[in-house]
């Protein structure tokens, strides 16, 4: 069976940037382990424009983050994997990534990143949409949500809908 690592949004940003949080700077290690051990793995990478503040999302969350081309918006260095496929998405989740693992016959896709409570559970819902057969994990210890309590709901959410929780 073909396995993939997804590693969600692991930017400057929302690690140590306008977005970072202390619980998404603790997961590090963990995400640095899974990427080291993975057989295959990609990135998504939350890429928006410099009129960022003009989009539905920049008026929500009026935070510039994550502007193609600045130091915010690269994966950390110390969990990237050269070579690597990244996508990068303008918005929660990633079509192309759903389309890729659909396309690549994968059997079992697992998880890891930030924000559980946005990102996450987007791309993960998305890939459980595309493959309903396929077994998609979330790792809860390499995952951080915008707060914890956002984090364990969006677990909750993703085991709601036959995503495996490990």
């Amino acid at each position: 069976m073909k396995k993939l690592l997804v590693v969600v949004d692991m930017q400057r940003d929302f690690v140590t940037g306008s977005l970072g949080t202390e619980e998404a700077r603790a997961i590090v290690p963990r995400v640095r382990e899974l990427v080291a051990a993975a057989e295959e793995v990609v990135f998504t990478a939350d890429t928006h424009g410099e009129n960022y503040l003009e989009t539905q999302e920049g008026r929500r969350l009026p935070v510039p983050h994550c502007i193609a081309g600045t130091e915010g918006w690269e994966i950390l260095p110390e969990v990237y994997r050269a070579g690597a496929k990244i996508f990068e998405k303008p918005s929660f989740g990633s079509e192309a990534l759903a389309s890729y693992v659909k396309e690549g016959g994968y059997g079992e896709i697992v998880f890891c990143g930030v924000c559980t409570d946005i990102c996450v559970v987007s791309n993960a819902l998305l890939v459980k949409a595309a493959l309903p057969e396929a077994e998609v994990r979330v790792v809860s210890s390499a995952c951080a949500g915008t707060t914890p309590a956002r984090h364990c709901a969006a677990l909750e959410t993703m085991r709601s809908c036959q995503v495996t929780v490990v």
